[in-house]
């Protein structure tokens, strides 16, 4: 569904992530589970993923994220006044993690939750974030992606446990006045939800049926990939063109695609279903897997430390994953 929302009033004005020291290679895998460097590349095109330490959790990871953001761009974070966390790992059932990152930097001012758009978070935080500034709630909310997937991946299923990495990538979204807005730094959103899917990838929790059926895994993650792949590809497909027409752009308006890179077979037949070039996409998954929501924000950073992503260069982002539910938006870059 695409929203018809208000003229924006926000953009993005710092970008900060993190991974792990711990690299998982695909020749690590090959000791575990039935598989081989050649078959992962082939069927996912990921090489390896950073993982967490037994020690090192969701909040850790976010944390020092934060801190690079702040290192980077030389920014305070004391007029922060709202927190949203995308994360389908957190520490605790409670507090969130957007709490601890609250404590640790003293943001005594900022409201803090976390949000739970499985792959699709970051940008579901993102719709959140333009539209509270754009409504005059908020000025400055950092928005943060965490995960630690590998905490909740089976590793004797060598269907999935190719797939997943950690890490964890943090944007400051801040109000702009009149004056200093010469364009929009969103532009267009796309929301949708396909609850009778959620069978297709789900982690169990208090409950381990799911609409009277059974569910498997416990605790871990359980994934159809190929009806997820093809949910995705169709999706994602649709709602590109719902937000090129909600803008009034062209994809040549488009300088850069960002879908959530949960495998690189995924993001070639979405390129090619949606008639956009492959060379203009940034993607994380080769060197870090599927790190869930934080694959956007470290596909960005991907980007700018290769100098392909520039000031002012519109971004088409998408994320999706279980429930089913996907989100896409354009924006204007501005860190």
């Amino acid at each position: 569904m695409a929203i018809q929302t208000p003229p924006s009033k926000a953009r993005i004005t710092a970008l900060g992530t993190y991974v792990p020291e711990k690299i998982l290679t695909n020749a690590d895998l090959e000791q575990l589970v039935d598989t081989s460097n050649e078959w992962i590349v082939q069927r996912t095109g990921i090489k390896e993923r950073h993982i967490t330490a037994e020690n090192e959790f969701t909040s850790h990871l976010s944390i020092k994220a934060v801190e690079r953001l702040r290192e980077t761009y030389k920014t305070s974070l004391d007029d922060v006044d709202f927190i949203i966390t995308s994360t389908t790992t957190p520490d605790y059932s409670f507090p969130t993690v957007s709490c601890r990152i609250q404590e640790h930097f003293g943001m005594e001012q900022a409201g803090a939750i976390d949000l739970n758009a499985t792959c699709a978070g970051f940008a579901y935080a993102l719709h959140l974030a333009n539209g509270m500034i754009s409504a005059g709630l908020h000025r400055k909310i950092l928005v943060v992606a965490g995960e630690t997937m590998s905490k909740i991946t089976d590793y004797t299923d060598r269907s999935t446990c190719i797939l997943f990495g950690d890490g964890a990538g943090a944007v400051l979204v801040e109000a702009t006045s009149e004056a200093e807005a010469e364009w929009p730094g969103f532009e267009s959103f796309v929301l949708g939800t396909n609850g009778a899917g959620g069978i297709h990838v789900y982690r169990t929790g208090l409950s381990d049926q799911m609409n009277g059926q059974p569910l498997e895994g416990k605790g871990k993650i359980v994934q159809n990939g190929r009806e997820v792949f093809k949910w995705a590809v169709r999706t994602v497909t649709t709602g590109i063109e719902q937000l090129l027409e909600q803008a009034g752009l062209a994809r040549e308006d488009i300088d850069w695609f960002v879908p959530h890179s949960a495998n690189l077979r995924m993001i070639e037949s979405i390129c090619e279903k949606a008639d956009l070039p492959l060379a203009k996409t940034l993607q994380s998954v080769q060197d870090m897997g599927n790190t869930s929501s934080a694959s956007i924000p470290l596909a960005l950073q991907a980007g700018v430390d290769a100098g392909r992503l520039k000031y002012g260069d519109r971004v088409l982002v998408y994320g999706f994953g279980s429930g089913l539910t996907h989100a896409g938006l354009i924006l204007r870059w501005g860190a």
